[in-house]
């Protein structure tokens, strides 16, 4: 069983930045591959970044490439998400996923365990 637990959500003025942290409980993290997505009032969920066990593979969706960037840091057991360039549209409830295999993927069903999320709010 694996824990996650966002922080680092708030509100942002378009162009600003925030990073977001997930601490996964359990001695297994290195094993897993981590994904961040995310869901606006209305709309359903969508994947924004995923990072292998390693982090020697990394997979972006194009709405943040460039962007976002996804990093993880096995020995603290924590993902981050560093968003930079933050506009209006970014603007959701921001959540963490683990999969437990080490390959990334876009798709949310593939992933195992969830955090509760964090809101991220930017005004234009």
């Amino acid at each position: 069983q694996v824990q996650l637990v966002e922080s680092g959500g708030g509100l942002v003025q378009a162009g600003g930045s925030l990073r977001l942290s997930c601490a996964a409980s359990g001695r297994t993290f290195s094993r897993y591959a981590m994904g961040w997505f995310r869901q606006a009032p209305g709309k359903e969920r969508e994947f924004v970044a995923a990072i292998s066990w390693s982090g020697g593979s990394v997979y972006y969706a194009d709405s943040v490439k460039g962007r976002f960037t996804i990093s993880r840091d096995n020995a603290k057991n924590t993902v981050y998400l560093q968003m930079n360039s933050l506009k209006a549209e970014d603007t959701a409830v921001y959540y963490c996923a683990a999969r437990r295999v080490v390959q990334v993927t876009s798709l949310p069903l593939e992933y195992d365990y969830w955090g509760q999320g964090t809101q991220v709010t930017v005004s234009s």
